[in-house]
């Protein structure tokens, strides 16, 4: 797709839907790999609701047994800003018991990192067997919150990226793609 067939507030494909195919068949072939060995089926945990896509083209690709779990968790205000809060509150909780369970937490974007940080201490703290993480985009930015990534799609400008599961105030989630928001386009509409 030309840049010019873009929705209007799009300035550019960040990552194209082959790409983001074909980087997900490759996550999967090393999760596949990692857990090959588990006891238990692994517990994939969605952060809803950007991971919504990711999560579901991923547990498609993996050929290990696997449960599919969501959690709900909000960091952003509902002020216009790029940036969180890092305040982070659950809105909603997993359905499974993770205790002595490998889980792997599925989530669209690392911003600041206080988000994956708090879950991670969370499912910790629960007493699961282990805890990993699996993050569709990160920013190529300093994170404030300290997180490991143990899978990474993308790396990508800090720019305010959408679709493919990401939005902007829940617009755009769902383009076959990422791209890049033209954010003071879309400031000035709203103004």
């Amino acid at each position: 797709m030309n840049n010019n067939a873009l929705p209007r507030g799009i300035k550019r494909i960040l990552f194209s839907r082959d790409e983001i195919s074909n980087r997900i068949k490759e996550l999967a072939h090393q999760i596949d790999e990692d857990f090959k060995d588990a006891k238990e089926p692994i517990i994939l945990v969605g952060v809803l609701k950007g991971s919504f896509i990711f999560l579901s083209d991923l547990s498609r690709e993996l050929t290990i047994p696997h449960i599919i779990d969501f959690i709900a968790v909000s960091s952003y205000g509902k002020k216009k800003t790029t940036k969180s809060s890092g305040s982070v509150r659950m809105i909603m909780d997993t359905r499974e018991d993770q205790q002595n369970r490998d889980v792997l937490i599925v989530e669209d974007i690392l911003d600041s990192g206080y988000t994956l940080e708090y879950i991670n201490k969370m499912f910790i703290a629960r007493g699961t067997h282990s805890v990993k993480n699996v993050v569709l985009l990160t920013k190529e930015i300093k994170h404030e919150a300290d997180v490991k990534l143990d899978y990474l799609g993308f790396s990508s400008p800090d720019v305010w990226a959408v679709g493919y599961g990401l939005d902007y105030r829940e617009r755009f989630r769902t383009l076959p793609y990422i791209a890049e928001l033209d954010i003071d386009l879309i400031h000035k509409e709203e103004n």
